[in-house]
């Protein structure tokens, strides 16, 4: 059952639609990922999930409400951590939860959370003391403490170092455990493959693909990665040939005319299993040996890729 519903939401910002006919539901229990490039619409689209901004055309529901219209009782059963957010740095951790859970008819318990989220021995700490993963921690502490049915993640794990990140993640897979469903704003691709039951891609304002991490990988032009350094030039020519082909990277350059390999220069071919075994008859045939050899899957990187690929 969806407990977030958008259809045809659309947000214009001096003449230009930002957001422009995105729909998309949200089932109960899962984590579901919002993803797209800078400035694409993300961030304004959960926005207007959560009352924050009028939609200037489409509907969104949360539990059956219009967060605007309904904008309390929406309050009520979601819960937000927003993309950029801070509190008056000498408040302490004790004094934010109490303060937030005063704004609830029926808060969850803060001793709790505080001792589900490692902030116990935080609680008399100021908000300015704070490490960028406690603060983080504690954000998400103030997103539950109304002991919300849905919660809004947006950009939570930017600027964590990736051992942060990672008890994040830990702490995300925990909250959908509970029963609480996600809606998680990210542009970390990694973070989104982990954590997501599903994902909406949104480019520049529209909803470029919407399926499981899985689902958007498997349709990428470039379902396969073979990386080596070869230990003889090859003819651009011939690997521009290659059957099933995606692209070439070349040391971090997009393929050229000269010989690739020269002075052990590493190639990145993306392509599907034909390309593979062409790549491989193709060295044979020329007696040059690939070192450092890796044939791996696609990633949801490369689906984003494909997703997101600016016009000419």
């Amino acid at each position: 059952m969806a407990i977030i519903e958008v259809t045809g939401l659309r947000k214009v910002y001096g003449g230009r639609a930002v957001v422009d006919e995105v729909s998309f539901a949200v089932e109960e229990g899962e984590i579901f990922g919002v993803l797209g490039p800078n400035g694409a619409g993300k961030t304004t689209t959960v926005e207007c999930v959560e009352g924050l901004r009028v939609p200037d055309g489409g509907t969104v529901r949360v539990g059956g409400l219009d967060p605007v219209a309904d904008h309390d009782r929406v309050t009520r059963i979601l819960g937000s951590q927003l993309q950029e957010s801070e509190l008056q740095a000498k408040l302490t951790v004790q004094e934010a939860l109490e303060l937030y859970s005063a704004c609830y008819p029926r808060p969850a318990d803060w001793r709790q959370l505080v001792e589900r989220l490692g902030l116990t021995d935080r609680l008399t700490a100021r908000f300015g003391k704070l490490s960028g993963g406690q603060k983080q921690r504690l954000f998400i502490a103030l997103a539950l403490i109304g002991n919300p049915r849905v919660v809004v993640l947006d950009e939570l794990t930017t600027g964590l170092d990736p051992r942060a990140r990672r008890d994040t993640w830990q702490l995300i897979e925990e909250i959908r455990d509970s029963g609480v469903t996600v809606l998680l704003v990210t542009h970390f691709m990694e973070e989104a493959q982990r954590l997501c039951d599903r994902i909406a891609v949104i480019d520049r304002g529209r909803v470029a693909a919407l399926d499981s991490p899985a689902g958007l990988i498997s349709k990428a032009s470039r379902s396969v990665v073979i990386s080596f350094t070869p230990s003889a030039p090859l003819d651009p020519a011939e690997l521009a040939a290659l059957p099933q082909l995606g692209s070439v990277e070349r040391s971090g350059r997009t393929d050229g005319r000269e010989p690739a390999g020269s002075a052990g220069e590493r190639l990145v071919i993306h392509g599907t299993d034909a390309t593979v075994d062409a790549v491989i008859s193709l060295l044979a045939r020329h007696r040059i040996t690939a070192r450092q050899l890796r044939v791996g899957d696609a990633t949801l990187d490369d689906a984003f890729l494909d997703l997101t690929a600016q016009e000419a």
